[in-house]
């Protein structure tokens, strides 16, 4: 399905909706958004290789003085940089008495545990194993290869950026009980983005969509199998920025969105989907790590870029915001899912 005229970049990017239509008015959408469609994009996006790769959290949460550790399908691993500055990680027990190598400092780059003092460097000791780990500039990943069970790859599948010596970069975590498909799958539904989010998104068409094929075992090249989405970005009542995006999925747990016409042409976000294992409770558990990367080549953008600092807090706040009403989405699929009562 396609759809004419995309938003073009003009001299001025806002605009001013002429005749602002109130939410209860605005176009119902829910015969587009198929749940056979979303369901068939979904298994596709599954099916797609990941290497066993799954995203930790962001590179600057990497200090020099301390690592960045979590949990990924219930395993425990810590990543930290060695006296070269290389990434290295491995599972986040000590391996003298299981203390937690998450709470102990790092010291010229070795990782020193704060119960007794066992020093690591990040190479094989005393049946303490590394993991493969991979620092993209902007997230960490970690390879599990007992977990993800595929075919290993040398490194993560990192989708196409604006490069990041001009990009203004931003990364936002949050935790949902869910599994990374009901993560995905609300990714994969661009058509809720301005009835579930009108303080965000407004005059939302989806105006093109990827073949509805069979599902599960139909694997569509990336680039053939995306969601185009013309979207106004909502500034104030009547002051928005119309620009075209695309959804694309280059693997199971994660979604891309890409600014392709309009303000900000070449602008990235990133929702990566990490299974933690589960809650006390026996519920599933997804880490959602969101990766904005902005771009412009507006001659102010340089200067943004130098306030970054200021902006980023205020960038992790709008992915925020997004994201308490997806991950409820998410767990909401996750719940009647689990019952067997999710629709379609």
């Amino acid at each position: 399905m396609r759809h004419d005229p995309s938003p073009r970049r003009g001299r001025f990017p806002l605009r001013l909706r002429r005749r602002p239509v109130p939410w209860q008015k605005q176009r119902p959408t829910w015969r587009e958004a198929r749940p056979a469609l979303i369901a068939a994009a979904l298994g596709r996006a599954r099916a797609r290789p990941s290497g066993n790769w799954y995203v930790l959290g962001a590179s600057t949460e990497v200090r020099a003085t301390r690592p960045l550790s979590g949990t990924v399908a219930g395993v425990e691993v810590v990543v930290w940089r060695d006296a070269r500055g290389r990434l290295v990680g491995g599972p986040g027990a000590c391996p003298h008495l299981g203390a937690p190598l998450a709470d102990s400092p790092v010291r010229c780059g070795t990782l020193v545990c704060h119960w007794h003092g066992l020093a690591l460097d990040g190479a094989a000791f005393a049946g303490w194993e590394p993991l493969p780990v991979h620092d993209d500039g902007v997230l960490v990943w970690v390879r599990l290869d007992a977990v993800g069970e595929e075919t290993p790859t040398v490194a993560p599948f990192v989708p196409g950026r604006p490069p990041s010596a001009t990009a203004l970069t931003s990364v936002w975590r949050g935790v949902g009980v869910c599994e990374p498909e009901d993560v995905v799958a609300n990714r994969l539904d661009p058509w809720h983005g301005a009835w579930f989010h009108p303080y965000s998104f407004v005059d939302l068409t989806v105006v093109e969509t990827p073949d509805e094929t069979s599902g599960d075992t139909a694997v569509a090249g990336e680039d053939d199998d995306r969601f185009v989405v013309d979207v106004s970005f909502r500034l104030t009542g009547r002051l928005v920025v119309p620009v075209r995006a695309e959804f694309t999925a280059p693997e199971p747990r994660t979604v891309v969105m890409r600014i392709t016409d309009g303000e900000g042409t070449g602008s990235v976000v990133e929702s990566h989907a990490t299974p933690l294992g589960p809650d006390r409770g026996g519920r599933p558990r997804t880490a959602v790590v969101e990766a904005v990367l902005a771009t412009s080549d507006r001659p102010g953008f340089p200067v943004a870029r130098r306030l970054a600092p200021a902006l980023r807090p205020l960038m992790r706040a709008a992915a925020g915001r997004l994201w308490r009403d997806d991950l409820a989405y998410a767990e909401r699929r996750a719940h009647l899912r689990e019952r067997g009562q999710f629709p379609g």
